[in-house]
């Protein structure tokens, strides 16, 4: 009698146990689905306070939906229980017509505020609209989402010492690891020594201010991660929102890795002021019209003109598109905020200055070729 009395009790406590963890989790869905939602209703002046009550009439559900997708659906105005489910059906019809799967969730679900399945669609429609977009160089046509989200940041972090991502959890409670996966974009913010020392809370607070200052919308708080097992689907739909405010190289285009961004730039500055340097002495050099009166030293002179014109210029033409193509690499991580770019550094400077010799070139031929042929 005693030990099934003792295995009846501790029953009952795992199962209260694994509801306090399964409501949390849903507290923390809550607040995250939220805010992620509203994300998306400013774009048309529309805000819910709470998920599973202001969803109901279906019209917030079909303003997101138009948002995501860029297409206009119709809807029902009236009040009354029948129009709140036809709206919501109008929602869900359009998403099964994009292939997206809906599992065990009807119109009433949603009209009748079911937390679980509100939850549920809400879910769904971040992994059709946000998740589903994830793409990784180099990666396996067949991963899913989740996997192609975690292989990129894998990739992002990997070199940081004792840092490794293996899932969307736990790997993230320290906030270690966001702040490494904003290093790599932005290493002028953090300072990854100061990282290694700080506390978890200091950590994770400081990592979603910086995203926040980068476009990120804060989706989640320190306390809801700072826990041994943060919620999953909550950090997916917060570290999918940092893919998409970060450079990333789409498929098919040429681009440059974040691990790539200082050599290249390096290589930009380099190229750029030795070609404007040369480009400044050459047009001052163009520009002297005191020609030799000796007829063999006027002749070599227009030689010499003539080597330049055919065979340097096109050499120096040649490097000022390296440098332009150069430029249009780096642009994506000027426009980030990673580089900043100095007064007279971008490639319109080059291509005025550049502009100036080959005119003064066109009047020094001008005024050579008479002197040659007297």
């Amino acid at each position: 009698m005693w030990p099934d009395y003792y295995n009846e009790q501790r029953l009952n406590a795992h199962l209260l146990t694994l509801m306090c963890c399964t409501d949390e989790r849903d507290r923390v869905q809550k607040k995250t689905f939220t805010k992620w939602v509203n994300k998306h209703l400013i774009k048309v002046r529309k805000h819910i306070t709470d998920l599973y009550e202001d969803l109901r009439d279906g019209h917030n559900l079909i303003s997101l939906l138009e948002v995501l997708s860029g297409v206009t659906l119709p809807r029902e105005k009236g009040r009354m229980r029948f129009h709140r489910l036809q709206n919501v059906q109008i929602a869900l019809e359009f998403l099964k017509q994009r292939q997206v799967k809906l599992v065990n969730i009807r119109n009433d679900d949603i009209t009748d505020g079911n937390p679980k399945l509100t939850l549920g669609l809400i879910w769904t429609i971040i992994l059709h609209f946000q998740i589903s977009e994830i793409y990784v160089s180099g990666e396996s046509g067949d991963l899913t989402a989740k996997e192609k989200l975690l292989l990129w940041t894998q990739k992002a972090t990997e070199g940081y010492p004792g840092i490794r991502c293996v899932n969307f959890s736990s790997s993230w409670s320290d906030g270690r690891m966001f702040n490494a996966l904003l290093h790599r974009y932005r290493p002028d913010l953090i300072d990854m020594e100061l990282v290694a020392r700080q506390s978890n809370r200091d950590n994770l607070e400081q990592a979603f201010e910086i995203a926040e200052s980068l476009g990120v919308t804060r989706l989640l708080d320190a306390e809801d991660v700072d826990v041994p097992s943060p919620d999953e689907k909550s950090v997916i739909t917060y570290v999918s929102s940092i893919y998409d405010a970060f450079p990333k190289i789409p498929e098919g285009v040429e681009g440059i890795t974040p691990q790539e961004v200082d050599q290249r730039w390096a290589e930009y500055q380099s190229h750029f002021s030795s070609l404007l340097q040369w480009t400044r002495q050459h047009t001052a050099l163009m520009a002297n019209k005191n020609f030799p009166q000796n007829p063999v030293e006027l002749k070599a002179l227009y030689n010499e003109y003539v080597h330049f014109k055919e065979t340097e210029i096109p050499a120096k033409e040649t490097e000022k598109g390296h440098i332009e193509h150069l430029y249009k690499l780096l642009e994506v991580w000027i426009e980030f905020g990673r580089l900043k770019l100095p007064q007279g550094l971008h490639p319109n400077d080059l291509e005025e200055q550049w502009g100036k010799l080959i005119l003064e070139m066109l009047e020094r031929e001008k005024a050579l070729r008479p002197a040659v042929e007297r």
